[in-house]
């Protein structure tokens, strides 16, 4: 089973190729994969929900900062 930090290092090993390609898109990490790109947050959760369920999967917006959950979330 991987872990969210697994996918966080399989994003920042592509993420110059990412703000290339996707930049302001809502990218999908999976298993140290790209598996989606996206318009909208939204449209990125419900992908990863209805393909992955309870994760872990990473959710990012290419070019933003990195979203930060309260500790309460964890």
């Amino acid at each position: 089973m991987t872990t969210l930090s697994n996918q966080i290092t399989a994003y920042e090993g592509m993420r110059d190729a990412l703000e290339t390609g996707y930049f302001g898109k809502w990218v999908v990490f999976h298993d140290g994969k790209l598996v989606g790109a996206h318009e909208s947050f939204q449209d990125a959760a419900e992908e990863a929900v209805r393909r992955f369920g309870r994760g872990p999967y990473l959710i990012r917006q290419v070019g933003g900062p990195p979203f930060r959950l309260p500790a309460r979330v964890w």
